[in-house]
């Protein structure tokens, strides 16, 4: 990977220092290069989950058992009750939805995750090369599509890794997981059903660690939840662990209202089913048919923000809260925000939260970012 100078700075704002980055390119990647989604018909499961596991190279520790359905019902009674009614986004990846995202992730107008694949690949030898990497952390690990390009660069160098992917979805981590010990021989996987955000404790001690935070998740964060979330990153791990961020970068928006309003639905199904989780953990009433999927681009914050908009005025009834919540027509709960960064913006952040820039990818096409620190 050929490293090069800065690339001109398109920030919003004043940029912030780079000292101490440098900066690679690929190969353009083409956002309209992909599947058609109308050829790949949805296949979506129900149902009972996998059980069993490839011997002792797969050990689940589940840690929502006890209380995620405590932090769910705190999280819809506040949000719920606020002016600007909102719900959290982690919220949507019950096992359904993680299924649902992954098919959204094949999408023709989803350029993300195409985009960050083929950066992925085109740098991850170098990655582990700078990383040198026993355990490989992933936080928001989903169906862990992107984890192999790193899998096989560590393989490449000879690496016997563990594996180590948090995910609030049991059903998607078990299943992936059984795929990639099939896959790799050598892998051993310590998958956690978990919350990244109340179960990093998990991420401590073990081995030399890369943690990857990819798809742009960073995103779902406030700037100052951002800037918390990271720094309790960084003092999870020790001086000389690595940690991979992807931060989806400002572009066209155009480009970026199609991402998130495509032409199959998915998205607004996507939205809508996490009106389904409360409906199921907390006897709600909701009817997703009664909500229109509402995303847009908020140029001045430099975000996608998506919403579930009431139709017509309703109520709906909660009862393990024992709650009414009236919605007027036209009302939106706020489900999603999907911050757009630069590459000033990225650097800066994980300077904050106590990490040292290593290394910057981005493709010609400028879509996509790929930050290496390591914990200082």
């Amino acid at each position: 990977m050929q490293t090069l100078s800065a690339a001109p700075a398109r920030t919003r704002t004043q940029p912030h220092p780079t000292a101490g980055i440098e900066e690679a390119t690929t190969k353009s990647t083409n956002p309209a290069a992909a599947p058609r989604w109308r050829d790949k018909p949805l296949r979506l499961q129900r149902g009972p989950l996998p059980a069993g596991a490839r011997g002792a190279r797969l050990h689940v520790d589940v840690q929502l058992r006890s209380n995620g359905r405590a932090a769910l019902a705190r999280a819809v009674r506040r949000g719920l009750l606020l002016p600007q009614k909102m719900l959290p986004p982690k919220y949507f990846y019950d096992d359904y939805g993680s299924q649902l995202f992954d098919a959204i992730c094949d999408l023709p107008e989803y350029y993300l995750t195409r985009t960050e694949h083929a950066l992925l690949e085109a740098v991850a030898d170098e990655v582990v090369a700078l990383a040198a990497p026993r355990d490989l952390v992933e936080l928001g690990s989903g169906a862990s599509r992107k984890t192999r390009l790193l899998l096989d660069a560590l393989q490449r160098a000879g690496g016997r890794p563990r594996y180590v992917p948090i995910d609030v979805s049991e059903g998607m981590l078990r299943r992936s997981a059984q795929i990639l010990l099939g896959d790799y021989p050598r892998l051993q996987i310590h998958a956690v059903v978990g919350d990244y955000e109340r179960h990093l404790h998990c991420v401590r001690g073990g081995r030399r660690r890369l943690v990857v935070f990819l798809g742009s998740s960073i995103g779902n964060f406030t700037p100052d939840e951002a800037d918390r979330f990271l720094r309790r990153v960084a003092e999870q791990l020790n001086p000389g662990d690595h940690f991979l961020l992807g931060v989806d970068l400002v572009k066209d928006h155009a480009v970026l209202h199609a991402a998130y309003n495509d032409a199959a639905g998915v998205t607004a199904e996507f939205n809508r089913n996490i009106l389904q989780v409360i409906n199921r953990a907390l006897a709600a009433s909701f009817d997703t048919g009664a909500f229109d999927h509402v995303a847009f681009y908020n140029a001045e914050a430099a975000q996608i923000e998506m919403h579930l908009r009431a139709r017509a005025a309703h109520a709906v009834h909660i009862g393990a809260l024992d709650m009414r919540v009236a919605f007027a027509a036209g009302e939106t709960i706020h489900t999603e925000i999907s911050r757009k960064f630069t590459r000033d913006d990225t650097v800066a952040m994980l300077q904050r939260a106590g990490f040292e820039p290593v290394r910057w990818f981005e493709p010609a096409s400028h879509y996509f970012g790929l930050a290496l620190g390591t914990r200082q």
